[in-house]
């Protein structure tokens, strides 16, 4: 062992040891791996994501890294929440895998966030977190323990929730990322390639303090958004995704919910309103109807409007103010992509290699 903290599944004795630790998610994520193990085998994919549904019945997935908006874009008062983190997509549609909600509650404010914030009464269980004992009134705001402080509740307790928790096939796949840089577009429609390029990237960037008190981006990047659940190489759960997307016709789209305007400290976090009116556009079907065109080095189809949206933010180049910190950046950030990527770049998918290099070939190019 290299730590006292360990998580140990034993498959063919259907047994798993979590030692050294007192994070439950433990239990959810090991059980998750499992998944990831045996649904495959049975043609049925599973993924590390959000779901929701429209009125219409439209299906829609969320992918995405700790930060990137997952749980909040894809709890939305007008569509029905299928789940908020693990699902599988078979060839009756997708399901959730869990019972409930595994949400974070550091800084919950009922402002913020009234659904996670209405689902914490009696059966919900609280990890973590700071209390007064004698009003047992939470501080949420109490990181004493750890930041990373859980609220577990049944998703009844969700008021929109779709229960069961199924639904049809998915029409949009959105590949959320909080871009730091502040090089990505707020939204790009993705082809099968660049979803399956994005997918098996699992970007997104943290900001962190570095020794001397200097915050500044890091790429993170997680096979699938999800490299530690993952039990089969990434390829594997990307050609499924694909397959899937193309039988049924669904569209994949990328979202930054990060910077623009400049890199963390010169530019601002995009709106969260903007992104809800992007996400909301993908949901209607109207951002499929808007005019598209191709960003440099990434290669990416950007609409050039759309409806509660100021039309500038749309495309990164036209936010910064240096032309060339822009350029710099963008050409750093496609570096560590295609660094990233070399890992998968001698894996056959599918029994010929072409769709490997169609996968290649939509990553950044320069």
């Amino acid at each position: 062992m290299t730590s006292s903290t360990s998580i140990d599944i034993n498959l063919a004795r259907r047994e798993m040891v979590i030692l050294g630790t007192q994070y439950a998610g433990e239990m959810k994520k090991g059980l998750f791996g499992v998944m990831h193990y045996l649904m495959p085998k049975r043609q049925i994919l599973s993924l590390h994501s959000g779901c929701n549904m429209g009125k219409e019945g439209d299906v829609a997935l969320f992918f995405g890294l700790s930060g990137t908006g997952k749980t909040t874009l894809s709890t939305d008062h007008n569509r029905y929440l299928i789940g908020d983190d693990e699902h599988c997509w078979s060839d009756h549609g997708v399901s959730n895998i869990e019972g409930g909600c595994y949400a974070k509650c550091i800084d919950l404010a009922r402002e913020k966030e009234p659904d996670i914030w209405n689902a914490i009464k009696f059966g919900t269980v609280l990890e973590n977190v700071v209390f007064e004992e004698h009003t047992r009134e939470v501080d949420y705001t109490d990181k004493s323990v750890t930041e990373n402080t859980r609220a577990a509740y049944p998703i009844e307790y969700i008021p929109n929730a779709k229960i069961p928790c199924v639904g049809p096939h998915p029409k949009n796949v959105i590949l959320l990322a909080c871009d730091a840089f502040g090089v990505l577009p707020p939204v790009s429609k993705l082809n099968l390639a660049q979803t399956m390029y994005h997918f098996i990237s699992g970007y997104t960037a943290l900001v962190a303090g570095t020794e001397d008190g200097i915050k500044e981006p890091t790429a993170t990047f997680s096979a699938c958004f999800g490299a530690a659940f993952i039990m089969l190489h990434p390829t594997k759960y990307a050609a499924m995704l694909a397959e899937k997307m193309q039988k049924h016709g669904a569209t994949g789209w990328l979202v930054n919910t990060g910077w623009s305007g400049g890199s963390y400290g010169s530019g601002s976090r995009i709106k969260l309103a903007y992104t809800r009116k992007i996400i909301d556009a993908i949901h209607s079907g109207a951002l499929l109807k808007a005019e598209y065109k191709k960003t440099e080095v990434f290669g990416l189809e950007i609409p050039t409007a759309l409806e509660g949206v100021p039309s500038e933010i749309l495309d990164p180049a036209n936010t910064w103010p240096d032309k060339k910190a822009h350029k710099d950046t963008l050409l750093k950030l496609g570096g560590l992509f295609r660094k990233n990527f070399e890992v998968f770049t001698n894996y056959k998918i599918g029994s010929d290699s072409n769709l490997t290099e169609e996968i290649l070939a939509a990553g950044p190019n320069f």
